[in-house]
């Protein structure tokens, strides 16, 4: 019998290094790909018939100008839609440098979304490629590897742009996501899940997406446990009603 092809696609991006130019060791060697298993797990745990797949580096780092993670990221997205067609949505998940390269890959016809973990967002970095995307960052505020006030001010520069964005922060999290791990896991399930639109996005996440252009960085800024209150299923999220 013939496979039927995927509805949706997710496309992981692990992190990496500033510089790098050997390949990223294989297997479980390579700790930032098995960092984001979970990840591709939780993506996988959506439902419907959605392909999860992890993009392949050539290289460890990001390296300047050359910025190969994300051509690779571009390499797989032309591949898959090669193989799948015009048409298939495409949620890019990374984390760290995979989120950068996600955001500067977002630009692909076939993506709608990104959900970024961690991210590098150097200041001079370009948004024009988001526009008309969903955006929904997640960062820590105790992250001392990449900057949580770079991702804000990456959102409003975006939305700006054309872009829906929306972060949302995690208290006392980290870096490579392992405090509060099953607060990141679910979350990023939910967010996948909506942007997909397979479910529903949490209330307050649709509606910093939904923010007007001029809107300041802290409008479109959540807080996990102050905002976000979690529901009775996995993944799904409610408004949490602040006292």
């Amino acid at each position: 019998m013939a496979q039927r092809p995927p509805s949706a696609a997710v496309l992981v991006l692990h992190g990496g290094r500033e510089t790098g130019t050997e390949p990223p060791p294989p297997g479980l060697l390579n700790l930032p790909g098995t960092r984001m298993r979970p990840f591709a797990r939780a993506a996988r745990a959506t439902g419907g018939n959605v392909l999860v797949t992890q993009v392949r580096y050539g290289h460890r780092g990001w390296n300047g100008d050359r910025a190969h993670p994300f051509h690779d990221a571009v390499a797989a997205l032309d591949a898959l839609r090669e193989e799948a067609g015009d048409e298939l949505p495409v949620v890019l998940l990374g984390h760290s440098m995979g989120a950068r390269a996600a955001l500067r890959a977002a630009g692909h016809p076939l993506v709608r979304g990104v959900v970024g973990l961690a991210p590098w967002c150097p200041p001079g970095d370009p948004v024009t490629q988001l526009a008309g995307r969903d955006i929904v960052l997640v960062h820590s505020n105790r992250d001392r590897m990449t900057s949580p006030q770079a991702t804000q001010s990456l959102t409003a520069r975006a939305r700006r742009a054309g872009a829906r964005t929306c972060m949302v922060t995690v208290r006392g999290g980290d870096h490579a996501m392992i405090r509060r791990a099953s607060a990141w896991h679910r979350l990023t399930t939910g967010l996948v899940t909506g942007l997909l639109g397979s479910g529903s996005l949490p209330g307050p996440v649709g509606e910093a997406l939904a923010l007007p252009p001029t809107a300041e960085a802290t409008e479109g800024t959540l807080d996990l446990d102050l905002d976000l209150d979690p529901g009775p299923d996995p993944g799904r999220f409610r408004a949490r009603t602040r006292a």
